[in-house]
Parts: structure tokens; C-alpha cells; sequence
């Protein structure tokens, strides 16, 4: 469990090597205060709710890949959103897809946002860092 005046994790959803090492490169150049906790499929994500449940410091907010094996990006919105202890965290659905279909659905599921993963790592590192600064310092979410 993380005290108060630990900063609070960072659930990063990806099943994908180098897209993992991207956004763990990123974040670690931009000296990131949040830990990283990674889910490297869906299951995995959605492992982490009854631990929650259980009273572990849920994330301060999810970074969702859509495409995962063995339960899919939406449907881990979808069953991150109609459980209580997570109902409320915000999810940023992090992805390659820029199909209309997949951000239309991730919204309907109550997505706080959709970003399209950047292939450039310079441009990756911006993306990290607008990600810090809204997500982490300015947003303030529900404990």
C-alpha cells in the first residue's frame, strides 16, 4: 500500500515489447515521481481489481492499450468502469488505432481520453510529457 504522501502508480496496459520499452524510456527521461505498474495483457489488468478491492492505492490513472490478448482493451473499460473501486479512475486509452469504431466505443465505455501512439520517439516523449503534466500534476482525481 502507498501512503499519502507517496505519489500514487501509474497502470500502463501493454502488451506490446517495444511499445512498453517506449513509454517506459519516456517516462523515465522525464524523471516521472509515479511508479509504474504494468499489466501486460487484459487479464492482467483486470487482475489488479480485487486487489484494489482488497485496499491496495489504486492508479492515479490507467493507460489502456485497446489492442491485448486475452481480454481486449474494451473490455477492460468496459469491466473497469462497472466495477465500483474503479468506476470513477480515469482511463486514457493509449493505442495505435485512429479507427473512428475504436475511439467512438472507447468513449461510449467512458474513456477520459484517446491518444494515438505516436511511432516517433521524439514525438512519443512530447505525448509522455503532456501525459505527466495533465494526468499527474494538474488533473485532480478521485481517491
Amino acid at each position: 500500500m502507498i501512503s499519502e504522501s507517496s505519489p500514487r502508480p501509474i497502470l500502463l496496459v501493454e502488451d506490446n515489447p517495444q511499445d512498453l520499452d517506449l513509454t517506459l524510456r519516456a517516462f523515465k527521461r522525464r524523471n516521472l515521481a509515479n511508479p509504474i505498474q504494468v499489466a501486460r495483457d487484459g487479464q492482467e489488468a483486470l487482475d489488479f481489481i480485487p486487489r484494489w478491492e482488497a485496499g491496495e492505492t489504486p492508479p492515479l490513472v490507467v493507460l489502456l492499450d485497446l489492442k491485448l490478448p486475452r481480454v481486449d482493451g474494451l473490455e477492460v473499460l468496459r469491466q473497469l468502469r462497472a466495477t465500483p473501486v474503479s468506476a470513477t479512475l480515469p482511463v486514457v486509452v493509449l493505442t495505435s488505432s485512429s479507427e473512428d469504431r475504436d475511439v467512438q466505443t472507447a468513449y461510449q465505455h467512458h474513456a477520459n481520453s484517446y491518444i494515438v501512439k505516436p511511432v516517433d520517439f521524439n514525438k512519443f516523449m512530447e505525448v509522455a510529457a503532456q501525459i505527466e503534466l495533465y494526468w499527474c500534476l494538474i488533473n485532480h482525481p478521485p481517491r
